[in-house]
């Protein structure tokens, strides 16, 4: 039973990538994964699938009813931003800023847009909500193909700022310190030094790939359906730049100054959106459209997002998943390079840097602890190795990202991979070798 386990995991993997890949719908895919899941496990199967206890719908309702207005008002926020004209006009002052003749600094520019707001606490999923209209105006305006977009948005939410830089908010690095006792700040030099390495990375990497995408003569229409195509200038009366930054500034400092509120994002989210409708009334043709398009665009994106992390539920709850975790537990390895090992694994097939930390922190730490390693050490490596699979076809983040920027996995999935994971195992490695002589 055991080894029918562990194979069917492995299955399930390899089918969710192969239907997400093949443009199946995630939701279609994420079924027959947890299906085989269940079945190889030999778990009740009705209980796991339908139940109403730690069954794949209750994870899937957990997550909505959880998720559901950030999705909901994050989705609306976008469509006013964009039919208001305030992203195009937020480019043009961007493009002021940069430059209109440098494709590069225009990425840079949304590299470091993503960071800021990741770093201020803002959700990844609503950065995600928040960056992509205003990115798309940039990318039209300079040409640059579509689907380059992944490696700032990616590299500015959901590296540095998600597992490195001392302080962030972000849950790769609140899970440990929350159950460890341990400050955000865990490891400072060693947060520090691998956040460079990461920048430094990530803008090697982006100037590489776009400059190859110019090299095939790429341009923005080649990967932009056509019924998405950013909006031009002409014709139409714009707001005012300070007036389009109204509402995301406005998200950004009510979640900023009211962290510790419960709800905050939702209520900022809100806020937004009353201001964007306000502000930006004599620039919408049509309020009704605009909130009936929002509402039907986060649909499909909170329940494709929400039944690939129901299927990770399963997963987790799986009698070979845990055979899986006794046989990494058992490598006789160094201490800390076990601890990245198991951890490293989890991410593999959760797909989640959340998840993963969760579960690192639970079946791990405690044993590294008892081995004398610093809580703060244990800290920064879970948070690290939990991302070097953070991204994966049936990662949420990534099916989210898909969804709202209008792309394929297959069109912007390299560039997700090696902004985010490779992006994490080549400061892994930093860590480890920092560590080695620190501790």
């Amino acid at each position: 039973m055991e080894v029918l386990g562990v194979i069917g995991i492995a299955i399930s993997l390899v089918a969710i990538m192969y239907f997400i890949t093949k443009g199946f719908n995630g939701i279609f895919a994420a079924i027959v994964a947890t299906i085989i899941v269940i079945v190889t496990n030999q778990m009740p199967f009705f209980e796991y699938l339908v139940g109403s206890e730690e069954s794949f719908v209750t994870g899937l309702g957990n997550f909505i009813v959880q998720n559901y207005a950030i999705f909901l008002l994050g989705s609306i926020l976008a469509k006013y931003m964009e039919a208001s004209g305030a992203t195009i006009s937020i480019a043009n002052k961007v493009l002021d800023w940069v430059g209109k003749d440098n494709p590069y600094s225009v990425m840079v520019a949304i590299y470091i847009i993503a960071a800021i707001l990741t770093y201020g606490g803002i959700s990844m999923f609503v950065v995600v909500f928040a960056i992509i209209p205003i990115a798309r105006p940039l990318f039209e305006k300079l040409d640059i193909a579509w689907n380059l977009v992944a490696i700032p948005a990616f590299g500015g939410m959901a590296t540095f700022t998600m597992s490195m830089l001392p302080g962030t908010p972000a849950m790769p690095n609140v899970i440990p310190s929350t159950a460890l006792g341990t400050p955000l700040t865990s490891s400072p030099v060693i947060g520090i030094v691998t956040s460079i390495v990461a920048i430094i990375f990530v803008l090697g990497y982006m100037k590489f790939e776009l400059n190859r995408s110019i090299a095939r003569g790429e341009k923005y229409s080649d990967f932009a359906p056509s019924n998405v195509v950013a909006q031009t200038t002409e014709d139409k009366a714009l707001p005012s730049v300070g007036l389009s930054f109204v509402p995301i500034v406005a998200l950004l400092a009510i979640i900023i100054a009211f962290s510790s509120t419960a709800y905050i994002v939702v209520i900022a989210l809100a806020v937004a959106v009353i201001l964007s409708a306000v502000l930006m009334h004599k620039y919408i043709p049509s309020q009704k459209t605009v909130i009936n398009n929002g509402i039907v665009g986060s649909f499909g994106t909170i329940m494709v997002t929400g039944n690939t992390i129901a299927y990770g539920g399963i997963l987790t709850a799986a009698p070979g998943f845990q055979v899986i975790l006794d046989l990494i537990m058992d490598t006789p390895l160094s201490p800390l390079i076990s601890l990245s090992i198991a951890t490293i694994v989890v991410s593999f097939f959760t797909g989640s840097g959340v998840g993963t930390a969760g579960i690192a922190v639970q079946n791990f730490a405690p044993m590294y602890l008892e081995m004398g390693i610093d809580a703060t050490l244990i800290h920064r490596i879970i948070s690290i190795s939990s991302s070097v699979f953070g991204i994966m076809p049936h990662t949420g983040l990534s099916i989210t990202f898909n969804e709202v920027a209008n792309l394929s996995l297959k069109q912007n999935f390299k560039y997700q991979f090696v902004t985010v994971n490779v992006t994490h195992m080549i400061v892994l490695v930093v860590a480890l070798i920092m560590a080695s002589f620190m501790y």
